[in-house]
Formats: C-alpha cells, sequence, structure tokens
C-alpha cells in the first residue's frame, strides 16, 4: 500500500522512524516534508500536500492512506480534512486507531508526536492499515452524508443553517 506522510517540526524525528517501520512493512512511503528540522516551519502545505496525494490516489485507483504528525496531531488533522474526500481521524489509542477505519472509512490518521512513543504510534498505524471498514449501512450512510454537505452545502436534502 502507499502510505503519505507529512509532519511538522514536532514530528520530525517520529516521522522518520515510522517511515523506516513502514517501508520495512513493505509500503510504499511518499514523504511530504518536511525534509530538515525547522522550528518555525508551517504543517499545513505539509499535511494538504500528504492529503491531496492519498485523494488524488483514491480517484486514480491506487491503494493509499495518509499519516500527519505534529505536537498535538489537532492542527494537522484540520489541515488534512480541507481537502475534498479526505476524512482524518485523530488518533491516540488503538481503540480510535481501528474504529477510525471501521466506523468512518478514514483515510488519513493524525498523530501527536509529542502524546506518544513510537512504539505507540507504530502501533496505532499498524492497526489503521489493518482493520478494514465494515460497510455497515449506517456507517456508508452518515459517509454519504458528508460528502453530500461538502459538495452541495445540504444533508439529505436539507439545507444547513448557516451563522
Amino acid at each position: 500500500m502507499r502510505i503519505h506522510v507529512a509532519t511538522d517540526h514536532a514530528g520530525l524525528e517520529f516521522s522518520q522512524h515510522l517511515q523506516q517501520h513502514l517501508r520495512e512493512e513493505g509500503h510504499e512511503v511518499i514523504d511530504h516534508g518536511p525534509q530538515e528540522y525547522d522550528a518555525l516551519d508551517d504543517y499545513p502545505s505539509f499535511c494538504i500536500n500528504a492529503a491531496l496525494g492519498v485523494a488524488r490516489d483514491a480517484r486514480s485507483g491506487v491503494e493509499a492512506l495518509g499519516v500527519v504528525f505534529g505536537g498535538s496531531g489537532n492542527g494537522e488533522q484540520m489541515a488534512a480534512n480541507k481537502v475534498d474526500g479526505i476524512r482524518a481521524a485523530l488518533v491516540w489509542n488503538d481503540s480510535t486507531a481501528a474504529l477510525a477505519r471501521e466506523h468512518n472509512d478514514a483515510n488519513v490518521i493524525s498523530i501527536g508526536a509529542r502524546q506518544h512513543t513510537v512504539d505507540e504510534a507504530i502501533r496505532f498505524i499498524d492497526l489503521f492499515i489493518a482493520t478494514p471498514f465494515t460497510g455497515d449501512e449506517r456507517h456508508v450512510r452518515r459517509i454519504g452524508q458528508l460528502g453530500e454537505y461538502e459538495r452541495t452545502g445540504a444533508i439529505a436534502g436539507k439545507q444547513i443553517d448557516a451563522p
């Protein structure tokens, strides 16, 4: 599987270890940066590029997922979710890693590098990759509603109230 990876300065060392693990597991890793430490770097472009890679691969029929890192993982998740077709989940334990795939068919996960050890993050990523989407009707319906809102501003044909 192809795995798109991005981080910021807080997750750079983390990212390097995890990319090595993923390659050893036989995955093709695409590193969207950064390549070197810069305490003032900005994560949005790195994470958005990783999410764009996942979305592009999905449209082309290439099996791909994404992993983004930062100090907390919050901003990185937000950045990835700005890309059409991306469902990025913040993962902080085994359960959230598995449920991101099982119930939400997440295609990107975000992990806080300052919140977890490398071994924990590897476990979360391996669970995420190995867990299939259940395809249950209720989950498909809800994911469809999110996509509908992205495209139309409505859910189930009902306009959403704007502030």
